[in-house]
Order: C-alpha cells, then structure tokens, then sequence
C-alpha cells in the first residue's frame, strides 16, 4: 500500500478521439465552467501529439503550468490523462493508469467507451479503490479486484432483498388470475335475480 503526503493528482480524465468526456474527476476545486475549459485545453494537447512520443509533458494553462504535468496513455478511442504534481513519477503514473484500464478490462471483459458510459457509477467506484482525495490508494490489482468482488457481493445480496417484492408480483402474475376467475363457477346471474325477486 502507498501512501502520500500531499495531493499528488489534481485531476483525472478521460475523454474519447473527439474530445468528449467519458470520465472525469477533480481533486482541486473548478467550477463547471473551469471544468469544460481544462477538459477542452487537455484534450488539444494531448489529441496533437504524435503516438511515437513521450507520454507526458507540461500541465496546460488551466491546470496549472508548470508546476504540473499531463500524464497520458491512448487506448483505441480513449485517452486516459492524469495530472500530476511536477514532481511526480511520470513512469509511476503510467504504471497506475495501466493499472486501472487493466482492472476495467477485468471488470468488463475488454472495456470500451460504452462501458464507461453505462456503468459510470462502477468506474467511480474502481477509480476509487485507485485513488481517492488525489492520493494513491492502491496498486496491487490482486487486492483491487478482491475490493472489487467483495462490493459485488454486497450489490448482489441487496439486490436480493429488494428484488424480493417483485419476485412476489412476478409469482402473482404467473399466477394467471384472469383465468382462474373466468374459470370459477358462479350461478347464472339471470336466474340469481330472478330467486331473489320470489
């Protein structure tokens, strides 16, 4: 387990080839119209640069210069940025990212960007077990995925209980009371009226 002293990740993104975003999570606060504009001036950064360059460089205007960096790894129609601290191991930070698209690929079997649109509060949670308040929190993917299994576990077993009411509807549909009514013997109503009026 590693642990920091300080914030070391001031934001995480993740954007697809167009720039728009799939995830995205900030440990320093921005308003949403801060927000847009990093995601936007990160994503024209990294999106220029060539495939058979360095993975890292300087942290844009926005972010905070030089005193940052953008830390990155392209994924088929994803980018996967992570701004660091300038003082920060950019080969750590590559390693963590390969990390977490490993545990989604596990997670997901072969993780792609309609995973992280449908299932965004399950990425929040895996990002979590990564990194929380822009600390390193993990990188062991043996003790993520156990984090990961123990949570299912849990969602499973609630889903049990709450899955109980409708499990109980479902019985009464299949049922089939329609027809049981239909089937019932009653009296011929005609003839019920006609006892009654003697």
């Amino acid at each position: 387990l590693i642990h920091f002293a300080k914030r070391m990740i001031k934001a995480i993104l993740i954007f697809n080839n167009h720039g728009r975003p799939r995830l995205n999570k900030f440990y320093q606060y921005y308003n949403e119209s801060q927000q847009q504009q990093i995601i936007k001036e990160t994503f024209q950064l990294v999106s220029k640069r060539d495939d058979n360059v360095c993975n890292f460089l300087e942290g844009g205007s926005l972010i905070g210069g030089s005193d940052y960096k953008l830390i990155y790894r392209h994924y088929a129609t994803l980018y996967f940025v992570f701004c660091v601290d300038s003082s920060e191991s950019e080969l750590g930070i590559l390693d963590l990212i390969q990390v977490f698209v490993e545990t989604l690929d596990k997670c997901f079997e072969n993780v792609c960007e309609l995973d992280l649109i449908f299932h965004m509060e399950k990425v929040h949670y895996i990002l979590n077990e990564l990194v929380m308040g822009g600390m390193v929190l993990e990188t062991n993917m043996t003790e993520i995925m156990t984090r990961i299994e123990e949570q299912n576990k849990i969602e499973k077993e609630e889903a049990g209980f709450s899955a109980a009411p409708t499990r109980a509807i479902s019985s009464i549909k299949n049922m089939n009371i329609p027809q049981q009514i239909k089937d019932m013997k009653l009296p011929d109503l005609p003839q019920a009226i006609k006892d009654l009026k003697m």
